[in-house]
């Protein structure tokens, strides 16, 4: 930890000082001047040693609120006189339910994040990004294939060390993406000579598109930083964003914005499992609900790791030793259930492996085939999910197209009481946490006001699947239904239902679209 470095380095200060001191003439103090003193004058050397010591400034503690230590670190200028970071504390300040919202969001990440950026020595306004790209939901993802709270796009995901297969998606790992996006910026930090607000424009628009805007400025002898700068008008909004973020959390009882209480410590620890574990059997191994589990490991796309690896699962910290401890009694070939498959004439590894939800390489991997070729009677293994799939709150095996739900069946109003979380309730309405979050206009993480009026349907067919996503998409010149239909492999009769237009319309550019897209096959 960086206090205990400066706690080690004072001490160090003060032994250095006492050695100086005894290595002074035995019948002689030194003033500043040079000149030597006598030693009755002044107490002599050993009171001077103590004097030296008294001196030391204590260390200071670490802050208790992660709020208080990234203020200790935020070193950007904030430019509070620009007219955009302007606009955007006016619009922080005032919207204090946004601010409850995302920092209680927050609350699982922002201390690792915090405590990885520190370590690659980058200011900490940085672990307020995820409010500017995702509000800080690792399951984000935008009409640009964009996902996870640092927004990766594939390539430049992949281009960070973030593999992206059919288990698991980096961009959503919350350890990955971070370490990503961290090298990312100081990367960027290299070719803008420590510049963090060009940086900052960027990791938003592209090296290249800053690279070439100050070119074009040098070459016309005008001035070459961030605000000199003509940037996409997205980029342009972007930076004062997180200025003014930086502004309303270093201030925030100056604007009386509510921030949750979150701990200056880490919320989650990271295990090696070492093994292929079904997500649902290691949630009750430590204890906590499958939600929570994929909230910390949002970078799974199904109901189980990887096979391939890698093997860490990121568990809440109290209850590592408890699943550390259930995980040593629980061997390898437990980790995940089996079923037995007959070959059927007809049969492909692709098949099954579409039949069962998993892949021709874990088929491969189980049953020792260093091909694809089988025949009928065999006698497969197939690695299958324990629970069933609606158990797997987020995973990505529930692709099944389901539409926003437009509320039909058995109506239930609910008033929330002190202590109620979403989960709870959606447990004593049984429904589902996701639908009761969109039949209320909400993310499942927000924070629940006592007094709220919620309603929920009994018997409603499910909402959007758990992996789609509700976006607003800005039509650009020579789109059509057609085309943004095909984008988004959704069907044109959605697009018309879901923003009330005639399947003839005829769109117009800067026009806003809602869609909501499944990240399963758009990612």
């Amino acid at each position: 930890m960086v206090y205990k470095k400066f706690a080690v380095a004072l001490l160090a200060a003060a032994v250095g000082a006492c050695t100086q001191i005894d290595s002074a003439p035995q019948n002689a103090n030194v003033s500043d001047n040079g000149a030597a003193q006598d030693p009755a004058a002044s107490g002599g050397e050993h009171s001077a040693i103590s004097q030296n010591i008294l001196n030391v400034t204590e260390p200071a503690l670490p802050p208790d609120d992660i709020w208080q230590r990234l203020r200790q670190g935020f070193t950007l200028d904030r430019e509070t006189h620009r007219p955009k970071v302007k606009d955007y504390v006016k619009y922080f300040s005032s919207n204090h339910g946004y601010m409850a919202r995302v920092t209680e969001r927050a609350r699982r990440y922002i201390f690792h994040v915090a405590e990885q950026l520190e370590q690659e020595n980058i200011p900490l306004e940085f672990a307020l990004l995820p409010i500017v790209e995702s509000a800080y939901d690792p399951f984000a993802y935008s009409h640009a294939q964009a996902s996870g709270m640092w927004q990766f796009i594939p390539a430049t995901g992949r281009s960070f060390g973030l593999h992206q297969n059919w288990w698991y998606d980096g961009r959503r790992d919350v350890v990955e993406s971070t370490r990503a996006a961290s090298e990312y910026f100081n990367y960027l930090s290299a070719k803008f000579d420590g510049d963090w607000l060009l940086v900052l424009a960027a990791y938003n628009a592209g090296e290249g598109t800053v690279r070439r805007a100050r070119e074009r400025n040098a070459r016309q002898g005008k001035g070459t930083s961030f605000w000199d700068l003509k940037l996409p008008r997205e980029t342009q909004r972007y930076v004062p964003q997180l200025l003014a973020l930086a502004e309303v959390v270093s201030r925030s009882d100056h604007y009386r914005v509510p921030l949750h209480d979150v701990g200056n410590e880490p919320y989650y620890a990271a295990v090696n499992v070492g093994s292929q574990i079904d997500l649902a059997q290691a949630a009750e191994l430590a204890g906590v609900e499958i939600e929570e589990l994929y909230l910390l490991n949002p970078g799974f796309n199904r109901w189980a790791t990887d096979p391939e690896g890698h093997h860490r699962l990121l568990v809440p910290r109290e209850k590592s030793a408890r699943f550390i401890e259930a995980l040593e009694k629980l061997p390898a070939d437990q980790r995940v259930s089996w079923q037995h498959y007959r070959v059927a004439r007809g049969d492909s590894l692709s098949v099954i492996a579409r039949r069962y939800e998993t892949t021709i390489a874990a088929i491969q991997q189980a049953n020792k085939l260093r091909g694809s070729n089988i025949r009928a009677g065999q006698t497969l293994l197939i690695p299958s999910a324990s629970g069933p799939n609606a158990q797997y709150a987020y995973a990505i095996d529930q692709r099944v197209k389901r539409r926003q739900s437009s509320g039909k069946g058995q109506k239930t109003n609910y008033t929330v009481r002190p202590g109620d979380t979403l989960w709870g309730i959606a447990r004593k309405l049984d429904v589902k946490v996701r639908e009761l979050a969109s039949w209320n206009s909400m993310a499942p993480g927000d924070t629940l006001r006592p007094g709220r009026k919620l309603v929920a349907y009994s018997g409603a067919q499910s909402s959007e699947s758990r992996t789609t996503r509700k976006l607003s998409y800005r039509v650009r010149s020579g789109d059509s239904l057609y085309r943004i239909a095909r984008k988004f492999r959704i069907d044109i009769s959605d697009i018309v239902r879901w923003n009330k237009i005639s399947k003839n319309s005829y769109l117009q550019p800067g026009q806003r679209l809602t869609l909501f897209v499944d990240t399963a096959n758009n990612g």
